[in-house]
This record gives structure tokens, C-alpha cells and sequence, in this order.
């Protein structure tokens, strides 16, 4: 496709990099840390590489949802509102990153993820305690709308800025809000996959056996999550914070 053909060893090894990139992102999100530079030391083209890693992403994040709504930690029908301008946002990001560069942000989002981690490394209401919430669900409309537009247009850090805000703002405690956070990631990266779908942005076969290690990975992370609560999921959301830090500061002196 487009100049760039898929090796056969490609399907086991990327397989496996799904499924480890699944099992973290349905913890503490930030899978894109691994899987988008993986996906492109294979040589492929950037617009396939993100467009290919939204379609097995999407499948992880559905699964790691759907077990998260079993153990009753999802609010489908209260959220529905704000996961509809997730994806609406979503939708815009995709369609905008394929007429302009997303390069700029990559100047600007490690600083915002440094401040992300900092919060999660200092504030006390990272535990698994509800508390007062700072926006209503109206209040919260143009962050989650905001998110899905980012998630949309560049992607990395998705997880923690959905989980944070909603510690934050919503009151949720940690594990509640990584459970709806896999509400809002589901919606948001259906939106990109049907936009890169219609541009013709996908290797379908690879990214089909890439979801297929998603699922499976989403699927364990999930269930360890809801088993550890709080005390797993924070350091993992400080590490996958700093983590996404650092490959992007490294990527602006080896660009």
C-alpha cells in the first residue's frame, strides 16, 4: 500500500507489541509510546502508521471498556453527552491532521505531561476516594470535546489527560476515572479510525492481527487494574507520563 509492503515477520512481532501496548493502555494509557515508534521503524509512512495504530487501538480500548462497564465502574448513559463531543472532536483532529503538520505539538505537549505527572505525583486525590466534583457534566463539555480533538489531531497522553481531568475536575477517584477514561478513548479512536479508514490510511490485515493483541492485552490489563486499584495505576500513570515526556523531547534532536 502506498509504496510500502508488509513483511511477513511483521504480524507476529507487532502481535506482541499490541498486546503488551494494550495491557498497559488500559491501565495508564499512554500504549502510543510504544507502538507509534514501533510502528514506524518499520519504515512505514507516518499517515499509515497512525492510522494503522488507531484501528488495533481501538480494539484494546473497547475490550479494556467493556470489562471495566462489568465491574460496574462505567456511567455509559451520564457520560453519553460528553463521550458524543469526544468524539465529534476526535472526528475534527483526524480530518486536520491530514491537511497539516502536527509537529508543533510536539513542542508543546511535554510540558503539559510533565505537569500531568507532577499532579499525579503531589495531589491527594489520586486514590480510589470519590470526592467534590470541581464541573458539572456541562462544565466538563469543551474538555472533553478539547481531548478528543487532541486525541484526534496528535493522540499521545490521551489516557492521562482524560484520567486526570476527571480526577480533577469530575471528583472521580483513580479507578473509576481510568474506567470512563476507556469510554472516552473507545469513542475518540472509533471517530479517527472511520476518518483514516475513508482516506484510505490503514493496513487493514496488520491492523487487524495488531487488534487481535490489543483485545487480549486490554483485556488482562483491565482485570489487573480493577483487582490493584489505585495503587497500581498511579505510579504506572507517572511513569507512562514521564515516558511520553522523554521520547518526545528525544524526538526533537533527532528530527
Amino acid at each position: 500500500m502506498e509504496g510500502f509492503e508488509v513483511a511477513a515477520w511483521l504480524f507476529p512481532v507487532m502481535f506482541a507489541v499490541a498486546m503488551f501496548t494494550g495491557f498497559v493502555d488500559s491501565i495508564a494509557g499512554g500504549g502510543g509510546l510504544v507502538m507509534m515508534p514501533a510502528l514506524l521503524a518499520t519504515g512505514m509512512p507516518p499517515h499509515l502508521a497512525l492510522g494503522t495504530n488507531k484501528l488495533q487501538s481501538v480494539f484494546g480500548t473497547s475490550m479494556a471498556c467493556r470489562n471495566y462497564w462489568k465491574g460496574g465502574l462505567v456511567q455509559v448513559r451520564e457520560n453519553l453527552p460528553l463521550v458524543a463531543l469526544a468524539f465529534a472532536g476526535a472526528a475534527g483532529g483526524s480530518l486536520l491532521v491530514q491537511q497539516i503538520s502536527p509537529g508543533v505539538l510536539t513542542y508543546i505537549v511535554p510540558v503539559f505531561l510533565l505537569l500531568l505527572a507532577g499532579y499525579v505525583i503531589f495531589s491527594p486525590s489520586m486514590t480510589d476516594v470519590d470526592a467534590q466534583e470541581r464541573l458539572t457534566r456541562r462544565g466538563y463539555a469543551p474538555v472533553a470535546g478539547g481531548i478528543g480533538l487532541y486525541d484526534g489531531f496528535f493522540g499521545p497522553g490521551t489516557g492521562q489527560f482524560f484520567t486526570a481531568s476527571l480526577v480533577g475536575l469530575r471528583g472521580h477517584g483513580l479507578t473509576r476515572a481510568t474506567a470512563n477514561t476507556k469510554l472516552f478513548n473507545a469513542a475518540t479512536n472509533w471517530a479517527a479510525v472511520i476518518v483514516f479508514a475513508l482516506g484510505g490510511k490503514i493496513i487493514w490485515l496488520l491492523g487487524l492481527t495488531m487488534a487481535a493483541g490489543a483485545m487480549l492485552g486490554g483485556y488482562l490489563g483491565s482485570h489487573f487494574a480493577m483487582r490493584h486499584g489505585a495503587r497500581v495505576i498511579r505510579p504506572l500513570m507517572i511513569i507512562a507520563s514521564l515516558g511520553l515526556t522523554g521520547r518526545l523531547i528525544w524526538g526533537w534532536f533527532t528530527s
